[in-house]
């Protein structure tokens, strides 16, 4: 099974940048997206063969995760259960047989780190519920963790360092989040590898460049880390301001 996630930047900007033809070329059983910012309206690509879940910010143009499953799950969910989480349109869990998929977009700090504490609390009932569904079944994790977890994941990481998405709480608790039972598939797959990114600012020639950040991951449960096939970056992507990554599981 072929596994993608990608942080669009805006459904509807995307739409018009090529999504639909990676889509279609990519050929993923499932196709995970963050960062919608998009209205029910507004979400009107239906690719033949897919079912589409989605799970929309009430703040207008904000956040927002879809999942396109080619199979049907036997249980949807919506969020954590949490409301002060859940208005944000942040996760979608598909229920299958042998596992659960979880696409979420993690939220950032802001530029002033003034989301820092909520952050925190995000983390913490995030781990405890994907620690929950992985007592049950293998459990996929993917989407935009806006974190860089190490050094090799950053371009430039001391001068990043304590600016948001690479403040020392947020790989802290990134790292809290692995101990509790999850693998980095592709810090698994490519331990040394370096200038491999997944972000990029807009700025001039930053991309160009390679002037990055990995901040988007798939991640799965550590004992079923045998069904890992393939972990990849699709970095010559474009459309976004993210590139899509993937996973393949056998």
């Amino acid at each position: 099974m072929k596994f993608v996630s990608w942080n669009v930047a805006g459904y509807r900007a995307c739409l018009k940048k090529g999504f639909s033809d990676f889509f279609e070329k990519v050929q993923a059983d499932f196709f995970c997206l963050q960062e919608v910012k998009a209205t029910e309206e507004e979400i009107d690509y239906r690719p033949a063969g897919y079912y589409c879940y989605r799970n929309l910010a009430e703040k207008k143009g904000y956040s927002g995760t879809i999942i396109y499953a080619k199979k049907e799950p036997i249980s949807i969910f919506y969020g954590m259960g949490i409301p002060i989480h859940d208005k944000e349109g942040r996760m979608i869990t598909l229920e299958y047989e042998d596992f659960y998929l979880v696409n979420t977009y993690v939220p950032n700090v802001k530029r002033t780190l003034e989301r820092l504490d909520y952050r925190m609390i995000w983390e913490d009932d995030f781990r405890q519920y994907v620690h929950k569904l992985s007592q049950k079944k293998m459990v996929i994790i993917c989407g935009d963790f806006n974190v860089a977890h190490t050094e090799i994941d950053i371009k430039n990481a001391k001068a990043n360092r304590g600016n948001a998405g690479f403040t020392d709480e947020e790989r802290a608790k990134f790292q809290e989040l692995l101990d509790s039972g999850f693998i980095d598939t592709f810090r698994y797959q490519h331990p040394e590898e370096e200038d491999w990114y997944t972000w990029w600012s807009y700025m001039r020639n930053v991309r160009e460049k390679n002037i990055g950040w990995r901040i988007d991951y798939f991640l799965l449960s550590k004992r079923d880390i045998d069904h890992l096939e393939k972990s990849f970056i699709y970095r010559e992507i474009y459309g976004s301001d993210h590139c899509p990554i993937g996973i393949e599981i056998k």
